[in-house]
């Protein structure tokens, strides 16, 4: 499509479609505690993996956390680096940032690792990938 300089389109719809399913499994979280920045908590990934059409593989432990920092607005800003080896031995950097907000009751009930539905919650995250396959 092209437009006339200075001309703004406007996207009605975001289109997407899942690239994966992304499974991890945790260390205990290290509480750093109350830091300039906010409340600091630091999720080690012990395990994991990701399967999608046509890619799959294993998350890599040692390489990979989610640095999440939760806000004096009580937001959780997610901080998240992962190197994930595909099956055929490629290796990818996937980070992504987010936010997370939710009532006091349902941030209890996340953090007890209870089921919690979508719709108790504002999650946003933005994916970014880097390989040099």
């Amino acid at each position: 499509m092209s437009l006339p300089f200075g001309t703004v389109a406007i996207v009605s719809e975001l289109k997407s479609q899942s690239l994966f399913t992304l499974t991890m499994r945790l260390q205990p979280i290290l509480e750093l505690g109350q830091t300039p920045a906010g409340r600091r908590r630091v999720f080690t990934v012990s395990s994991g993996e990701f399967e999608g059409s046509g890619l799959r593989g294993e998350v890599l432990a040692q390489a990979s956390s989610d640095l999440l920092l939760v806000g004096a607005d009580d937001a959780a800003r997610q901080d998240v680096r992962l190197v994930l080896r595909t099956d055929d031995g490629e290796l990818v950097l996937m980070t992504y940032r987010g936010v997370r907000h939710a009532t006091p009751e349902v941030n209890s009930r996340i953090a007890r690792g209870e089921p919690v539905s979508v719709a108790d919650y504002y999650l946003r995250t933005a994916p970014f990938f880097e390989t040099a396959s």
